[in-house]
């Protein structure tokens, strides 16, 4: 990932090792590490505007300043609070590495972004995707399992495509995933998903597999390792077929899979370990979830409502 020709040497230099440190110890996502590097390149040009030219020069009045000028020119909240979060980040990281003498960034406060609450199926709907897809042919019985699997397991997509043969153990009915920042849980699947996948495994996959496949569970129509896009498409494509039912993507899924267990009765410490959230804050927008289709219920339903 290149760093902006025009940044003074010092600034660029600090650029180039943060996001080696966010690939190499952090282990972050591409998609992560592009987000981080983009919104430190925007800080360290209004730094050096600023006639900045090393990272020990930065101050809390030049990260509040920067955050200030995003906010003249439009930004949301949500942006403010993740170019914020990328400041700390940096600024926390120069301070352990001696570029910094303190760590301004611990004292930079950003608003919080507002989280919108997500859409989701209601359990029959969840039921008519799943069951909707019959047939016997490889691609029907891989697009069963990829749905089965998504919405039993609540799994990210890009874990979902990474899952190998062996990350399924059916005798226990449990798959291994490998989340974020390389940090493994077991998660618990039922029997649709169990039958969803001993079909797939028998009778699907011999038929698609090839030199490409290796160990990957879940295979493209070439062969090769199943790719985001293709989950992505799967969804959308047999989203369509269930009537009345958002179009939600393979993340959708997900939420959806949250919030009916919250439904359910689960506790969210146990929903956090499923989904692999790093915090229950991240967890408890499944109770807001739950409480707005209620009162919606309510307010359709109730004659005072």
């Amino acid at each position: 990932m290149e760093t902006p020709a025009d940044l003074p040497v010092g600034l660029a230099s600090a650029h180039e090792e943060f996001v080696r440190y966010l690939v190499l110890e952090r282990d972050r996502s591409p998609h992560t590490v592009r987000a981080y590097a983009g919104d430190l390149v925007s800080l360290l040009e209004h730094a050096a505007r600023l006639r900045v030219t090393e990272v020990g020069q930065l101050d809390l009045a030049i990260l509040r300043s920067w955050l200030a000028k995003l906010r003249t020119t439009g930004s949301s909240r949500a942006t403010l609070a993740r170019r914020g979060s990328t400041a700390r980040t940096f600024t926390a990281w120069a301070y352990r590495r001696g570029l910094l003498a303190t760590d301004p960034g611990s004292l930079l406060a950003t608003p919080r972004g507002h989280r919108p609450l997500p859409d989701v199926l209601r359990a029959d709907e969840a039921a008519r995707l799943v069951d909707g897809v019959d047939g016997d042919e490889p691609l029907d019985l891989r697009d069963r399992v990829v749905l089965e699997l998504l919405y039993a397991t609540g799994a990210r997509v890009a874990e979902l495509c990474d899952l190998d043969i062996g990350d399924v153990d059916s005798a226990r009915r449990v798959v291994r995933v490998m989340g974020k920042g390389r940090k493994e849980r077991t998660v618990p699947y039922g029997e649709p998903a169990l039958a969803a996948l001993d079909s797939w495994l028998t009778h699907g996959r011999p038929r698609w597999a090839g030199p490409a496949s290796a160990e990957a569970l879940l295979l493209g129509a070439r062969g090769g390792r199943i790719d985001p896009r293709t989950v992505r498409t799967v969804v959308h494509r047999r989203l369509r077929d269930v009537p009345g039912a958002p179009d939600l993507g393979p993340h959708g899924l997900r939420h959806s899979a949250a919030t009916h267990l919250v439904e359910g009765g689960a506790d969210l410490r146990s929903v956090q370990e499923l989904l692999g959230h790093a915090s229950l804050a991240s967890t408890q927008i499944y109770t807001h979830v739950s409480v707005e289709r209620l009162r919606t219920s309510y307010e359709r339903a109730h004659p005072r409502a």
